[in-house]
């Protein structure tokens, strides 16, 4: 479950990670009044006006200003609030729709001089995330913070540092000071790093998540660290564990067909081709999804229907796939352990019935338990479901009626 930037700063925050101050707004006058409520606080005089969207490089689609008064950050939230943002992370990218920004983030100014008057601000890059190969998690850090760390690590991978840490051995002292050094840091910003990085991995271990990004992660010009950036993704099995974390959850910014399909528990994720799919397993989805693109067509979606697939998990699986308007057939691949083979085959047909007016064809593969009963019941019904006993064949007929 991906986390605002505010939310982000919010958890940070609880586990002592020092971060840019910020208070969320959905209006333009509500951004005025933040902005007052910051300079009392924090005594900033210019503000930082941030988009709020679930996707990175804001900055580069216009969703992050700079406001020096209280009339530029009514000019410049009012602006961002409702714009549909692109950045090369929405749907897309710079070229696609962009995505509805409600709501903005409006942040103290961290890029200060200090008591001499001089400008020392650096920015580096630091992310925790886990690394399935080494069965660790690993810190990614660098130099070049505020830039695309994709495009740093295929130009100039030697300004890419990891450090591994074992899950149950946690990041050891030795391996924080190692960091800090490699940042070049010393002094108080040497020492701050060290405590930076003990709080960001406790908050990655105690909240369960599955990924932190801070960039930048900012040194200021008086040596103090701090996540001037903050994305984190939390991982969804954990979150039983954390219902308040839980409540972080926003599904505006959420596809609203995943979003429906998650209340019915159906696992869903719609994807962008024209066949559609109905499957009980992940492991036999994702083969499914495999012999659809074989037979010259593409998989709309994913979704897993689960091992108790009943006549009115299908049917609301049915209507969830109907949504898309690129989808030509939908091809329905049962294998029938735990499910019966006939309660699907009538689940198809109750749906078919229910929902009426079904334009696209639907090819349907049963095999396993009562699977001669369901084949039955589906030639029977007299409705235009074409059935298949082998992948070979469900694929064949995917092939024939998508052209």
């Amino acid at each position: 479950m991906n986390l605002h930037e505010y939310q982000a700063k919010e958890l940070l925050s609880r586990y002592g990670v020092p971060v840019q101050r910020g208070l969320v707004a959905y209006t333009a006058e509500e951004a005025v009044s933040n902005y007052a409520q910051l300079q009392q606080t924090t005594g900033t005089k210019w503000a930082v006006v941030k988009a709020q969207i679930h996707a990175g490089g804001r900055g580069k689609g216009g969703g992050v200003k700079l406001a020096k008064n209280a009339d530029e950050v009514r000019e410049k939230a009012g602006n961002i609030i409702g714009m549909m943002l692109k950045t090369p992370q929405t749907p897309g990218g710079m070229d696609g729709e962009g995505k509805l920004v409600r709501k903005v983030l409006i942040t103290e100014d961290v890029y200060y001089p200090n008591a001499e008057g001089k400008m020392d601000t650096k920015e580096f890059y630091m992310s925790i995330l886990t690394d399935r190969a080494t069965k660790t998690n690993v810190i990614v850090y660098s130099t070049e913070g505020g830039m695309d760390i994709e495009k740093v690590a295929e130009e100039t991978p030697h300004l890419v540092h990891k450090e591994y840490a074992h899950p149950h051995l946690g990041i050891q002292g030795y391996q924080m000071r190692k960091i800090a050094f490699n940042l070049g840091l010393s002094g108080a910003a040497f020492k701050s790093m060290v405590k930076f990085v003990e709080q960001l991995y406790n908050a990655y271990t105690q909240a369960d998540c599955a990924l932190i990004e801070i960039n930048p992660c900012l040194k200021t010009s008086d040596d103090k660290i701090i996540a001037a950036d903050g994305k984190i993704t939390l991982d969804g099995n954990a979150l039983y564990r954390h219902p308040d974390l839980a409540a972080y959850r926003d599904t505006d910014e959420e596809d609203p067909t995943e979003v429906e399909a998650g209340s019915f528990d159906l696992n869903f994720v719609k994807l962008d081709g024209n066949v559609g799919c109905m499957v009980n397993g992940a492991g036999l989805a994702m083969a499914t999804m495999d012999i659809i693109q074989l037979s010259g067509g593409q998989p709309a979606n994913f979704l897993d229907v689960g091992g108790t697939a009943d006549a009115k998990r299908v049917e609301n699986a049915f209507r969830i796939i109907l949504k898309d308007p690129n989808v030509k057939a939908i091809l329905i691949n049962i294998f029938g352990g735990i499910v019966r083979c006939e309660r699907v085959a009538q689940g198809v047909i109750d749906a078919y019935n229910n929902i009426g007016n079904i334009q696209v064809p639907i090819i349907v593969r049963l095999q396993g338990t009562n699977a001669d009963i369901a084949k039955e019941l589906i030639d029977k019904s007299g409705l235009a479901v074409h059935s298949a006993i082998t992948l070979q064949e469900a694929a064949d007929l995917v092939k024939k009626l998508v052209k």
